[in-house]
């Protein structure tokens, strides 16, 4: 399997971000993925001692589609977030002052509007990753097996839709869930293959118009026998992963 693309998404639930490489280090998501999110007003979170909660808690695709038309980006060096809708005034705010939270917050729980519950807070924990599972990993995704779910529908899927940190291709449909409970190569770090990522309403939303018009879900479902595509690995040794480099199996791993 080879690299065909790498994203973080630095807000639980707004755009994808491209890397072309990164650093991955043992225990640890990639680097800035999931750090922030909208905490909506009724999730019982504590910032100062994080503990992981169910995607519901957040402004998220699953529950708020219209996220998806926010473009927005964040640069680690400043801690600036931009945010720009498709019409009306950007936000360029900071997500290290108090002021700055606030001013994304407004901006975020205006976007959702009635989606929004309470109050809602912009929050980051330090050391904290808002994803969708408890444990600290990365998100594979074989394009292969996008493509035969495609194949079955007969219509194309963003793979953006998926929301995953590592597109490979090459191999056959499926063979990422070979590697469950296998250890793999990619690229300078070696990582372990722990549980296929189950798909939710997440993936129904259109990453460019925000439409629903999809079913993945229901989709895997009806022609495969399961609602998954996908799966979770834990990094154990740390490197450098680009773009082009190779997902191998380990020793007694196979691919087929």
């Amino acid at each position: 399997m080879r690299v065909e693309q790498i994203y973080r998404y630095p807000v639980k639930g707004l755009a994808a971000e491209a890397l072309e490489d990164v650093l991955l280090t043992p225990g640890q998501c990639l680097p800035h993925d999931r750090r922030f999110a909208l905490a909506q007003g009724d999730a019982p979170l504590d910032p100062a001692a994080p503990a992981w909660m169910p995607k519901r808690n957040f402004g998220c695709l699953a529950y708020n589609a219209r996220l998806a038309l926010l473009h927005s980006a964040f640069d680690p060096q400043t801690g600036m977030l931009a945010l720009r809708p498709p019409d009306g005034a950007a936000l360029l705010a900071s997500t290290r002052t108090e002021a700055g939270r606030a001013e994304i917050t407004a901006f975020l729980t205006a976007w959702l509007g009635e989606e929004a519950r309470g109050a809602p807070r912009f929050i980051e924990a330090p050391g904290h990753n808002f994803t969708d599972v408890a444990q600290k990993c990365v998100s594979i995704i074989g394009l292969s097996s996008l493509h035969a779910l495609e194949a079955k529908v007969g219509k194309h899927l963003d793979p953006l839709r998926f929301r995953a940190n590592i597109y490979v291709s090459g191999a056959l449909p499926w063979a990422e869930f070979d590697l469950l409970g296998q250890e793999v190569l990619l690229g300078g770090a070696r990582l372990r293959v722990f549980k296929r990522i189950i798909r939710c309403p997440a993936t129904q939303v259109n990453p460019e118009t925000a439409a629903r018009d999809a079913d993945p879900p229901r989709w895997l479902r009806e022609h495969f026998g399961h609602a998954d595509l996908g799966v979770y690995a834990e990094v154990l040794e740390g490197g450098r992963i680009a773009v082009g480099d190779a997902l191998e199996a380990t020793e007694g791993a196979a691919l087929h």
